[in-house]
């Protein structure tokens, strides 16, 4: 069995998504470097995670299918962004790695990590979930489908069960 983040790499390409916007998140690492590497995608590395939105949108009206990489803190980033693809009827495709869950050491994680899903669903976006890695491949294509076929906005969570908690050793700098 391949890596949940393989998983995900597939049904991207299966989908034809061929634009990645993603902030640096040790979490999506794996993903991150396939997508670099493709030379029928282009990921570009963003500043901060609403860019991604407006990026995406840019890529739909050129034509291409696109996904948003971030961590569940930079959600908090994307609040006023997610109302352009209501307004702009354009479908947006959000992977989140959660933090703040399962095993967290760093208490700046929780509040957003605790409230993730609840912000993402107040804003109009379905919130598709995996804390396992058997269903991450269905559950990346069967949310893709819906946001490609209604002009919606999706969000698949990759919980912290799944994506593995980060340790924090004494005397360590907190990461």
């Amino acid at each position: 069995m391949q890596p949940w983040q393989d998983d995900i790499y597939d049904a991207l390409t299966e989908a034809g998504v061929r634009q990645i916007a993603f902030v640096p998140d040790a979490g999506h690492k794996r993903l991150i470097e396939r997508c670099l590497e493709d030379p029928k995608m282009r990921a570009i590395s963003l500043t901060t995670e609403e860019e991604g939105i407006a990026l995406l949108g840019g890529a739909w009206l050129g034509g291409d299918k696109g996904a948003l990489l971030m961590q569940s803190s930079g959600v908090g980033n994307c609040i006023n962004m997610l109302s352009l693809t209501k307004t702009c009827q354009f479908p947006l495709v959000m992977l989140v790695t959660m933090r703040g869950e399962w095993g967290e050491f760093n208490t700046w994680q929780v509040p957003m990590g605790r409230t993730t899903q609840e912000h993402l669903e107040l804003c109009g976006v379905a919130c598709y979930r995996c804390d396992e890695p058997e269903p991450v491949a269905d559950t990346v294509r069967t949310a893709m489908r819906f946001a490609y076929y209604t002009n919606s906005a999706v969000a698949i969570l990759l919980g912290q069960r799944l994506i593995g908690a980060k340790i924090f050793e004494e005397g360590e700098a907190a990461r």
